[in-house]
């Protein structure tokens, strides 16, 4: 049975041998947007996912809330809003992991991410433990 923090990111089980890779990039970006929404309370205006051989790279954009833009306008205030947007993806990298074993039953190695100030865009890099490009040839 899943934990609390586990159930809420649960998106449609089906497993990925009965997914296309489309059908899997669309499944993974809405379990990041329903994170993004619920866990650090605000989604992307936009997010794309895309499986590259043991990657999956996710770029979210329109993150930035009003009061962020506004911090942003001085370079303090910039460096305020990455360290935090980079903490609190430090601490959410277990519920990123339950993520890629819910949508993907992978296990993710490793996890990178930088935001830009200047865009209001995230990147996310997520290494996981198979190559992506073998499970939808």
């Amino acid at each position: 049975m899943p934990q609390e923090n586990e159930a809420t990111f649960l998106v449609g089980m089906m497993t990925t041998n009965r997914r296309s890779r489309g059908e899997s990039e669309d499944a993974f970006t809405k379990a990041i947007i329903k994170f993004e929404r619920e866990h650090l309370g605000r989604g992307p205006s936009d997010a794309r996912t895309y499986f590259i051989s043991d990657m999956i790279l996710i770029r979210l954009s329109g993150l930035m809330t009003s009061a962020e833009a506004m911090l942003a306008r001085e370079e303090k205030g910039q460096e305020i809003i990455k360290t935090t947007r980079r903490q609190l993806m430090e601490v959410s990298r277990p519920l990123i992991r339950q993520i890629v074993r819910d949508v993907l039953g992978l296990d993710m190695i490793s996890m990178h991410t930088d935001m830009s100030i200047k865009t209001g865009e995230r990147v996310i890099v997520l290494i996981v433990d198979r190559n992506l490009d073998e499970l939808f040839d």
